[in-house]
C-alpha cells in the first residue's frame, strides 16, 4: 500500500469564515433553490425528518421530502416548513415525477439497499443535480461521469460494504482509502468519523477539526445529509458547501460539551445549535 503523507490540509474556522456565503438583504426563496429529500419509510420517519431539520438550517429556499404516504403525518408537526412528495421514491424511481426543477438532491436516509432506491438513484445521476447518497443509497456500483458532483457519506461499516475493504484495514488508513476510492468512483467521499475525511474525485482531501463523541449517536448522520444537501443550495462553489457542512456539523456537537455531557446529545440537537454556531461567523 502506497504511504500517505501524514501532513494532511485541515479545513478549520479560518476556512470556513473565508466561505460561508452572505445572505444578501434583496433575496427570496427563489435564490436558494429548491431541494429534493427522498427519505425515510412509514418505519423510519425520524430519517427524513433529521435530514429534513438539517437541510432547512442550512440555507435552502424550500425543500420537498419524497417519502411514504404515511410518514408525512408524522413529519409535518416537527417540520411544517417542508412540502412532500407522497410515495416520492416510487414516484422517482419509476419516473412520474421530474427532478428537472431541483437545484440538489439527496437520497437515503431511512430507504432500504433494494431496486426501487436504485432506480431513483439512476434517475438522479442521469441529471444535471448535485447528489447526496447516504445510508440505503450507498451500496456497491460504478458511476457515470457528470458535470455535476456526486457526494457519497459513508460511515466505516458503509465504507466497507462499498469497497469490500475490511473495517480495520479502512480504519488504519482512512485517508489514503477515502482518496483512492474518491478517484477510482469519481464520486466525492465524506468519510464519517473522528476527523471525517473530506476526498474529491482530483485528489483534492481534507480532514475536519470539528467533532467529539457527541455525535456517536444514530440519527447524526441524517442531520449531516441534510446539512449537505442545504448547502449545496446556497454556496457558489459546490466544494465548500460539503466542507462547510461537515466542520459546522462537527462545531455543533462541540458546542454542545462546553456545557453538558458528550452522553446526552441528540440527533436533532444538531440542527437547534446550528444557528447559533453559524451565527458566529455572521459577524
Amino acid at each position: 500500500m502506497p504511504q500517505v503523507n501524514e501532513e494532511k490540509r485541515i479545513w478549520t474556522e479560518k476556512h470556513v469564515k473565508a466561505t460561508l456565503p452572505k445572505r444578501d438583504a434583496t433575496s427570496h426563496k427563489g435564490s436558494y433553490g429548491i431541494a429534493l429529500l427522498i427519505a425515510g419509510t412509514k418505519e423510519m420517519p425520524g430519517a427524513a425528518l433529521l435530514a429534513g431539520l438539517g437541510a432547512m438550517r442550512s440555507g435552502v429556499g424550500k425543500l420537498v421530502i419524497a417519502t411514504e404516504t404515511e410518514a408525512v403525518a408524522m413529519i409535518v408537526p416537527r417540520l411544517p416548513e417542508a412540502t412532500f412528495l407522497p410515495d416520492g421514491l416510487k414516484k422517482i424511481a419509476q419516473r412520474q415525477s421530474s427532478v428537472d426543477t431541483f437545484r440538489a438532491g439527496a437520497i437515503g436516509p431511512g430507504t432500504e439497499p433494494d431496486d426501487l432506491t436504485e432506480k431513483a438513484i439512476q434517475v438522479l445521476l442521469e441529471s444535471h443535480l448535485p447528489v447526496v447518497l447516504d445510508a440505503g443509497a450507498l451500496s456497491e456500483r460504478s458511476y457515470p461521469y457528470r458535470l455535476s458532483p456526486i457526494i457519497l457519506t459513508p460511515h466505516l461499516a458503509e465504507f466497507s460494504r462499498i469497497t469490500g475493504v475490511e473495517v480495520d484495514d479502512l480504519q488504519k488508513n482512512r485517508t489514503y482509502y477515502a482518496a483512492h476510492w474518491s478517484k477510482k468512483l469519481g464520486a466525492t467521499i465524506v468519510l464519517k468519523g473522528s476527523n471525517t475525511v473530506i476526498s474529491f474525485p482530483d485528489g483534492e482531501t481534507w480532514m475536519n477539526s470539528t467533532g467529539n463523541s457527541a455525535l456517536a449517536k444514530g440519527g447524526t448522520g441524517d442531520t449531516l445529509t441534510g446539512m449537505i444537501l442545504g448547502m449545496l443550495c446556497c454556496h457558489s462553489n459546490w466544494r465548500h458547501a460539503v466542507l462547510n457542512a461537515v466542520y459546522l456539523h462537527g462545531a455543533c456537537a462541540d458546542e454542545w460539551i462546553n456545557t453538558r455531557s458528550a452522553h446526552t446529545m441528540l440527533a436533532h440537537e444538531v440542527s437547534d445549535l446550528l444557528p447559533v454556531v453559524w451565527g458566529r461567523f455572521d459577524k
